[in-house]
């Protein structure tokens, strides 16, 4: 009797922490390249660190982010570093999401910085999604957004606010999860600031279904020190 319910306690914890599965439909990793400005991790490379260049906070010079390689090199507790690779897994919040940073890329931009009032806008693959997923922080405070989704036919915008990347999202939050959480920051010299509670917070969107969406623009107000990270979809796929 014991074992069966360990294997059902086995079973169900599977259950609990299972990653979002998408019946008839694809995960599609949005290429914001067009966009990216800086460079806000320091990476490990040729037996060195490659700083980072533009922070994540203090109107971007105060601090940025170490991979877990780079925290090693340094001495340092890697345990709320990056992953080396800037792919993070699908959990029960999100699917897959890719970073524009490795450590083989180590002098590429790594991110989009927008201080102050700006923009950017990205395309993606013409399709129907079913959700957007925005990789994104905001420091010295909020930051307010218009995301324009833009269809074949139309738009509509979607008015965000991005909490500071310091505070916590409530479990109930419809719109933000996780993509990093608890993360430490460095300053400029690779010592460590901040030893956590830093976050990388993952928007999900639900564009209209119906119409053809072609791309996103991404508006935001003075207020707030914005990075985005990445953009992902989740399309449907017709067929058996």
């Amino acid at each position: 009797m014991k074992t069966i319910f360990i294997t059902f306690a086995v079973f169900l914890s599977g259950i609990l922490v299972m990653p979002m599965q998408h019946k008839n439909s694809k995960v599609t990793q949005f290429d914001i390249s067009p966009v990216l400005n800086a460079r806000p991790i320091t990476v490990f490379a040729d037996s060195s660190l490659i700083n980072w260049t533009n922070g994540i906070d203090g109107g971007g010079q105060a601090d940025g982010f170490f991979t877990k390689s780079a925290a090693f090199f340094n001495k340092q507790d890697t345990t709320h570093a990056l992953p080396d690779d800037g792919l993070f897994q699908p959990t029960h919040s999100h699917p897959e999401i890719q970073l524009h940073y490795s450590n083989e890329n180590s002098i590429k931009e790594q991110a989009c910085t927008i201080a102050g009032l700006g923009e950017a806008q990205i395309s993606v693959p013409k399709a129907k999604y079913k959700a957007i997923f925005l990789a994104l922080t905001s420091a010295e405070g909020s930051s307010s957004l218009k995301i324009r989704l833009i269809y074949t036919r139309g738009a509509e915008i979607r008015n965000i606010i991005v909490p500071d990347y310091y505070q916590d999202i409530p479990a109930t939050d419809q719109n933000f999860c996780y993509l990093a959480h608890n993360l430490a920051k460095w300053g400029p010299d690779g010592r460590m600031t901040e030893k956590d509670h830093h976050n990388i917070d993952l928007l999900k969107i639900i564009p209209d279904a119906k119409r053809t969406l072609t791309g996103i623009r991404i508006s935001k107000e003075k207020a707030g020190y914005l990075v985005f990270w990445a953009a992902a979809g989740v399309k449907q796929v017709h067929g058996p």
